[in-house]
């Protein structure tokens, strides 16, 4: 028995994709869509500012110098 060849139409790919997106979208409410916005954009600011904190509160000095000798980049005469 012969198998049949993989048909490679697009209008296959655009049929099944079409269908999975408007299946997925039919269950979809507009409220769980701004609500899922909102938390995103939330978490987003959240994020944002708590790393803004760990970094003021958990900052490094440089230094200035290692062993009486000028970093790299500057010169002393």
């Amino acid at each position: 028995m012969k198998l049949p060849e993989p048909n490679h139409d697009g209008q296959v790919y655009a049929g099944t994709c079409g269908g999975m997106f408007l299946s997925v979208f039919s269950n979809m409410f507009i409220e769980d869509l701004v609500r899922t916005v909102i938390l995103a954009v939330v978490g987003a600011v959240v994020s944002f500012g708590v790393s803004l904190v760990l970094k003021k509160l958990i900052k490094k000095p440089r230094p200035s110098s290692v062993d009486g000798q000028a970093l790299k980049g500057t010169k002393r005469n």
